[in-house]
């Protein structure tokens, strides 16, 4: 039971950046917008964090500064594509080489440094039952965060009026816009929710899942992220299934070196990319259903009436 105990401890930790990352990108998408900078936001996300804990010494403090660097750039993503009306996949992805090219900068001097780890947060009473406690309820504040974030983005998206006003503006902006609701107002709040997400997952990565700093440490999780929305279907609490799906295939391939499994590790490290093309061809078979999932006006800009 402790090996079993410690498979899904570690598969919780490579899913919770990818759900929360995937969750904020939900809110986006839902609203119109596509960002494909999640990448770039997670990576600095990741150097902020761990540069913000090491010179206060309080990783708390690194998460905080790990959450305004991805909300920073996603306020850069939307000012670019919503106010200036520039092409939202050409925006995204120069910033995701951006933001790769500033974390390698900012985080060289904190190469090799020792991080401070995110410590459990240990539930009382609920930790102390045998096996899920240590699962579910001895974890670090960024799993809590990451359920916490799906279950008010699902509560928002279906229970709230704003929440039905984001997703009008996702299905028609010209019929949202006729209606009075604020276009531009509702996706730049929406990309700034991603983004803080994705700054998020990314402090989980230097915080959690590896407290130090190396350089491209985020490794396409930000690109598997906004594959594992499509797979969800835009609805909130699918991506946590994806998320821990994607998850224990990427932890797989570390059990399966430990076990001696005669595989080649290039083909293990490849694995959590190939299930992302086998569930993307998967949706594709079944476009019809995605169709009518898919925000309408997604991708498509707005600009308003003068």
């Amino acid at each position: 039971m402790g090996i079993v105990e410690a498979i899904l401890l570690s598969v919780i930790t490579a899913a919770t950046p990818l759900v929360l990352a995937a969750a904020g990108e939900l809110v986006a998408e839902r609203s119109g917008v596509l960002n494909l900078g999640v990448e770039g936001m997670m990576i600095m996300g990741a150097v902020s964090a761990f540069a913000a804990t090491q010179l206060s010494g309080a990783p708390y403090v690194g998460l905080l500064a790990g959450i305004a660097s991805g909300a920073l750039f996603s306020l850069l993503f939307a000012f670019l594509t919503l106010t200036l009306v520039a092409n939202q996949v050409a925006t995204g992805l120069a910033l995701t080489l951006l933001g790769l090219g500033v974390s390698g900068m900012l985080g060289e001097s904190f190469l090799g440094m020792q991080g401070i780890k995110l410590q459990p947060i240990a539930i009382p009473l609920l930790s102390e039952i045998p096996f899920l406690g240590p699962l579910l309820f001895r974890q670090d504040a960024i799993f809590y965060l990451s359920i916490a974030v799906v279950a008010g983005v699902h509560w928002f998206l279906f229970s709230s009026r704003t929440g039905l006003k984001l997703r009008a503006v996702g299905d028609s902006h010209a019929s949202a816009h006729a209606l009075g609701v604020d276009v531009i107002r509702t996706r730049y709040l929406a990309v700034l929710f991603g983004g803080a997400c994705a700054g998020l997952a990314g402090a989980q990565l230097s915080l959690v899942y590896t407290p130090q700093w190396v350089e491209n440490m985020s490794a396409g999780r930000g690109w598997i992220a906004l594959a594992l929305v499509v797979f969800a279907s835009w609805r909130p609490w699918r991506v946590v299934a994806g998320g821990y799906l994607f998850g224990a295939v990427s932890i797989s391939q570390l059990h399966a070196q430990a076990f001696g499994i005669g595989i080649p590790s290039q083909f293990l490290s490849s694995l959590p990319y190939i299930a992302t093309i086998v569930v993307l061809i998967l949706i594709s078979h079944n476009r019809r259903m995605t169709l009518i999932n898919t925000p309408a006006s997604l991708g498509k800009p707005f600009v308003p009436d003068r």
